[in-house]
């Protein structure tokens, strides 16, 4: 009974509460403003690629889903290579009307083009096509025709030795898509030839003797062991279901990314210092109070950004400028609806949590309709700046909201003074007073 008595006692005294805050908001601090964070490629530096997709033996149903699968495999394939947070986006242009898939990669950190090309072309592309024969004059011409049996449709490829001869080969397991149109190709075909071709050259071109339903392909291409165990390595990091040339690229020099990144953090910090003195200057004890809780709401950002982790990019960090200014909104709407109650002859204390009472509803209101639009940027967005922006401006409005209504309160509450009668006194009159009025003689 002793010690629930002691914490309910503890609860309910604002002071020891706001001590507690300020405790926790210092480790936090010390985790948030410690460096570093992951930073995207306009502050990091990095390579900026664009490639332009083969989809000519592509169906045009099925176009929009063998790119979706294509930026998969690229970013799997950027992924194993310890690339952090690469970004890989298909888009669709219009040149010279005709439809055009590409490819946008980009790589921060990475600034070595060549080792960038690497990392993307070292990927096979993967597919299966049936032969036939065309006769043209007196000439018979042997082609292949493509089908829709690409390097997408893998699971999973091992490498494996003949048990006679001891030659390496390359054993395909396709998922239940591929395994259903494997055994569709080998049934039509039983008795005609089916090349397996590795970037556009067949390196495989066996009989088929029967349908094969299990879903699984040897590849026999006299391989050694080294080029085996590389090539299996390489379909499993994901073999490509359209072929990509590169068309552009582009290098943003570390010191560039450096030099935004500062121009960034001084913006941020120039701005941060004239908000505080506006608090301080129009709103005295509480605009300081406002100002430590701004304090606190950066480093708990901060804190968040590396926890997520949240790749910081130069849209980003204006988001996030700009979500202390709507930090400072719900700020400034509590203290002028204090000011209302002070008029009334309210009590600070009263004041206060009428204030606060009085002013939620507006903040609920305009945060809520600030969280709609960041959800719909970054749900409905086609590039990854502009879900930066919303996901960072989202977090500050959800954070902004509790140091406004929880932090601001708790110290507010922990300082003002409970006797109505010392309200009255003119240090207390001219320290939750605001404007300039006190200039005036």
């Amino acid at each position: 009974m002793a010690i629930m008595a002691l914490t309910s006692n503890f609860m309910k005294n604002p002071r020891i509460i706001a001590v507690v805050l300020i405790v926790v908001a210092v480790f936090i601090g010390y985790f948030g403003f410690k460096g570093p964070y992951k930073l995207g490629l306009d502050l990091n530096g990095g390579t900026h690629l664009v490639y332009q997709a083969d989809v000519s033996h592509v169906a045009s149903g099925d176009v929009s889903a063998s790119m979706q699968a294509l930026r998969d495999v690229i970013e799997n394939r950027i992924n194993v290579f310890g690339v952090a947070e690469p970004f890989v986006q298909t888009e669709e242009a219009n040149i010279g009307g005709q439809k055009v898939e590409k490819l946008v990669v980009e790589l921060p950190g990475v600034t070595d083009i060549d080792k960038a090309v690497a990392i993307i072309g070292q990927t096979p592309v993967l597919d299966f096509r049936i032969a036939t024969t065309t006769t043209e004059g007196t000439t018979t011409v042997a082609s292949f025709i493509p089908t829709a049996l690409t390097g997408r449709l893998l699971e999973k490829a091992t490498v494996e030795f003949d048990t006679r001869t001891g030659e390496p080969k390359v054993s395909l397991q396709f998922n239940s898509e591929g395994k259903d149109l494997f055994a569709k190709i080998t049934k039509e075909n039983i008795g005609n030839v089916i090349g397996i071709f590795l970037d556009n050259k067949p390196i495989s071109t066996p009989v088929v003797r029967e349908a094969i339903t299990n879903g699984q392909a040897q590849i026999s291409g006299g391989f050694t062991p080294v080029e085996a165990r590389d090539l299996v390595r390489n379909l499993n990091y994901g073999a490509l279901p359209v072929p990509i040339t590169l068309i552009g690229s582009q290098t943003i020099g570390a010191s560039l990314g450096a030099d935004a990144l500062n121009k960034s953090v001084q913006a941020g910090i120039i701005g941060f210092i004239v908000i505080a003195l506006f608090l301080i200057l129009w709103y005295r004890l509480p605009g300081l109070v406002a100002s430590l809780a701004l304090v606190i709401y950066v480093a708990l950002n901060l804190a968040l950004f590396k926890l997520i982790p949240v790749t910081l990019t130069s849209t980003g960090l204006a988001a996030f400028i700009l979500s202390i200014g709507m930090a400072v909104d719900a700020n400034i709407l509590i203290f002028e609806r204090m000011k209302e109650e002070l008029k009334k002859g309210l009590s600070l204390d009263e004041a206060i949590h009428e204030g606060f009472k009085r002013a939620w509803t507006s903040i609920r209101d305009g945060n809520l309709s600030s969280l709609i639009t960041a959800a719909i940027l970054f749900f409905f967005a086609t590039t990854a700046l502009i879900k930066g922006f919303a996901l960072v401006f989202g977090l500050g409005v959800l954070v902004s909201m509790f140091t406004a209504i929880t932090i601001s309160r708790t110290f507010l509450i922990a300082i003002v003074p409970k006797k109505k009668s010392v309200t009255e006194k003119p240090l207390i009159k001219f320290l939750f007073g605001n404007g300039f009025n006190f200039l005036k003689k």
